[in-house]
C-alpha cells in the first residue's frame, strides 16, 4: 500500500506533482557505498530531517543506515527507533499464523471461536473468520464503528467493547475495505489465545525469534523521539499524536531490526512462521491485491511485495521482492502531504535491480508552494474584497434580494469548504474516520490554506453586508 490513512487524498487534493525524474549517472553495484551515495542526494532533495534505511538480500544485510537528526538534535543512524504506523499489520498477521503453526487457531474459523468477547449489535459479525480479519474482507468499517471509541481505549478488551454498538458495512468476505479495526481485533485474538498481553505475545513471538531486540508494540520499551511536520516547507518538531496503538499501528522499531524481519519474510534466515504460512501471508485471495499486512504492487515489470504507513509525525514504508530475495524499507521522523519514502523506496529498488535510480524530491515543495501562493492569494483577495465592500454595496442597493444573496453565498463557498472539512475527507476517503486533531498534522499546510480562504470569504461577506445596510438606512 503506498498510502495510507489521510495522505491519498489529501495529495490528490492539491495537485502533488513529483519532482522531475533525474539520472544519476552510470548504474552502481549494491554496495554500501553506492546506496549510501543515492540516500544522501534523496535526503538533500526531500530535505527529510531525518531518515533510516535497510536494504537485504536474502539471508544477509546489504547495507542498514541512518542520516539526519531526530527533533532532539540527535544523528538518526540505523538503531534510531522510529513507529512503523500500518507497517506493523504485517507482523500481527504474523504473529496469528504463528499460532495457526501450533494448531491453536484456524483461519476460516469465526473469530468469535477465540473470541467470545467480539460481539456486535450486527449478528453476521459472528460469521467473520480470522482470515477475513487479515485480509480486510471482513466488512468492518470506519463508517459503522464508533472510531472515536475505540481510540479511547486503553487496552484490547476495552477496544473490543467499544466495538459493541457498531455494525458491519457490508457481508463478511465479499469486498475488501482497509479498516484498522481488523488488526486490532486481530491484536486481541493474539492476546486471549496466547495467554499473555499483546506486546508480549509480540516480543516473544516474532521480535524474539529475529533477534529484533530494538522493537516493541507500544513506546513504554523502544521510545522514539518526537517527529516533525512539514509546514510550507519547513520542518517543526511535534509531538505524536495520542490514540490507540495496537496491531494495526503500534509497532516501533529501527532499520536494523527491520533488516532481520525483511529476511525472514524473504524466506531465508531464522523463521517466524512455517513455509507455509509464509506463502498464505503473501497470497492474495482471488481478485484482490492484499494479502494478510502485504499489498501487491508492480514495479518495473516486478511484483513486489508492498505496505507504508503513516503516524502523523512518521511515515514508513516496506518492501520485498520474492523473486529475487531483495528486501528494502525506509523510515523517517516526519510526514507531510507527499509520501517521500515511497519515492526513495523506488530508487532502492532500481538501484538492487541494476537500474540507475533517480533522486526522488520536489513533491512535498511543490504541494506546499502551491498551497502558500493559494493562501496568499486567499488573503490579498479577502482584503480586496473588505475595501470594495462599499463599491459592491452601492451598485446592489435597491437590487433583488435573492441576487445579492447569491453572490453573497459565493464568497462563503470557502466557509462551508472549511466547516465540513473532516467529512469531505472522510468521504474521499471511502468513510475512513477523519478529525481535527488529525487534520493539524502531516496536512497542516493544506487545513491552514482553506482556514485562510474561509476567513477571507467570511471577511468579505460580513462587511458586504455591514455597507449593504449602511446603504440602506441612508436611502
Amino acid at each position: 500500500m503506498r498510502k495510507t490513512f489521510l495522505a491519498a487524498v489529501v495529495v490528490s487534493l492539491v495537485v502533488a506533482a513529483p519532482g522531475p525524474a533525474r539520472g544519476d549517472g552510470p548504474v552502481a553495484a549494491l554496495t554500501p557505498t553506492a546506496i549510501d551515495g543515492y540516500l544522501r542526494k534523496a535526503a538533500d532533495s526531500t530535505g527529510l530531517p531525518g531518515m533510516s534505511a535497510v536494504v537485504t538480500h536474502r539471508d544477509r544485510v546489504v547495507h542498514a543506515t541512518g542520516l539526519g537528526r531526530d527533533a532532539s538534535g540527535r544523528p538518526v543512524t540505523a538503531d534510531t527507533p522510529m513507529r512503523v504506523a500500518s507497517v506493523s499489520k504485517s507482523f500481527t498477521a504474523a504473529a496469528v499464523m504463528t499460532l495457526v503453526d501450533e494448531g491453536r487457531v484456524v483461519l476460516d474459523r469465526p473469530v468469535a471461536t477465540y473470541l467470545p468477547e467480539f460481539r456486535m449489535a450486527d449478528p453476521r459479525a459472528a460469521r467473520i473468520t480470522v482470515r477475513q480479519l487479515l485480509n480486510q474482507t471482513s466488512g468492518l468499517s470506519d463508517r459503522t464503528v464508533d472510531i472515536g471509541a475505540t481510540q479511547r481505549a486503553t487496552t484490547l478488551a476495552g477496544y473490543l467493547a467499544a466495538l459493541r454498538p457498531g455494525t458491519l458495512a457490508g457481508e463478511p468476505g465479499a469486498r475488501w475495505e482497509y479498516c484498522n479495526v481488523n488488526y486490532d481485533v486481530a491484536a486481541r485474538l493474539v492476546e486471549v489465545v496466547d495467554g499473555r498481553d499483546f506486546p508480549v505475545a509480540m516480543r516473544e513471538r516474532v521480535f524474539g525469534r529475529l533477534g529484533m531486540a530494538g522493537s516493541a508494540v507500544g513506546d513504554r520499551v523502544v521510545r522514539p523521539a518526537d517527529g516533525f511536520v512539514s509546514v510550507y516547507g519547513a520542518w517543526v518538531p511535534r509531538t505524536e499524536l495520542p490514540g490507540f496503538r495496537g496491531g494495526a499501528g503500534g509497532v516501533v522499531t529501527t532499520a536494523s531490526d527491520l533488516g532481520r524481519w525483511l529476511i525472514s519474510q524473504a524466506g531465508y534466515g531464522p523463521p517466524v512462521v512455517t513455509p507455509g504460512s509464509l506463502a498464505v501471508l503473501h497470497e492474495p485471495p482471488r481478485g484482490a491485491d492484499y494479502a494478510m499486512g502485504w499489498g501487491e504492487e508492480v514495479v518495473a515489470g516486478r511484483k513486489l511485495l508492498v505496505h507504508s504507513g503513516n503516524l502523523f509525525t512518521y511515515t514508513a514504508v516496506q518492501a520485498v521482492d520474492p523473486a529475487t530475495g531483495f528486501g528494502f524499507a525506509v523510515l523517517t521522523n516526519s510526514a507531510s502531504l507527499h509520501d517521500d519514502t515511497y519515492d526513495v523506496l523506488l530508487g532502492l529498488v532500481a538501484l538492487a535491480d541494476g537500474r540507475r535510480p533517480t533522486t526522488p524530491g520536489g513533491g512535498r515543495q511543490t504541494t506546499e508552494l502551491i498551497l502558500a501562493l493559494t493562501a496568499l492569494t486567499a488573503v490579498g483577495l479577502g482584503i480586496l474584497g473588505v475595501r470594495r465592500s462599499g463599491r459592491w454595496a452601492r451598485r446592489r442597493a435597491g437590487r433583488a434580494g435573492w441576487w445579492t444573496a447569491l453572490r453573497l453565498v459565493g464568497v462563503l463557498v470557502p466557509v462551508a469548504v472549511f466547516a465540513t472539512y473532516p467529512q469531505w475527507v472522510s468521504f474521499l476517503m471511502n468513510g475512513r474516520a477523519v478529525t481535527w486533531a488529525q487534520l493539524t498534522y502531516f496536512p497542516v499546510p493544506l487545513t491552514i490554506t482553506l482556514a485562510v480562504a474561509a476567513v477571507a470569504g467570511l471577511a468579505t461577506a460580513a462587511a458586504r453586508l455591514t455597507r449593504l445596510r449602511s446603504v440602506g438606512s441612508a436611502r
